[in-house]
């Protein structure tokens, strides 16, 4: 009999472990339900000379940008660690400054942004 307890413990674990597979909800990211980081990080195009070097103008539509994701700080961090942002040659540490450069007044003063702290 204890076998047979052990086995339709186990069934019901899978069934359980099945049952919330079909029922599971797809949460937001970062960024929203419809979209990833990634996605998001081609609109900051403009920002490309300015996420490379701490020592460039930040044009006027890489502000407007970077305003926008400005309002959720955890999307923004999410789009300047993206692949995407990695691969365009994007530099966190540099990056994260262009809200401070953009003179955003009330920009996420220490929002921790990985290993990085937006200052």
């Amino acid at each position: 009999m204890e076998g047979h307890t052990k086995m339709m413990f186990i069934l019901g674990l899978v069934a359980i472990a099945s049952i919330s597979q079909i029922y599971r909800v797809e949460g937001a990211g970062e960024c929203g339900k419809n979209t990833t980081p990634d996605n998001e990080a081609i609109k900051l195009a403009p920002c490309a000379t300015a996420a490379q070097d701490e020592n460039a103008s930040v044009s006027q539509s890489c502000c407007v940008q970077v305003k926008k994701f400005g309002q959720n700080p955890a999307c923004l961090c999410a789009v300047l660690l993206s692949n995407t942002a990695k691969m365009s040659g994007v530099d966190p540490k540099i990056a994260i400054t262009i809200p401070k450069r953009c003179n955003f007044a009330n920009r996420p003063v220490g929002y921790k942004c990985g290993p990085y702290t937006l200052p």
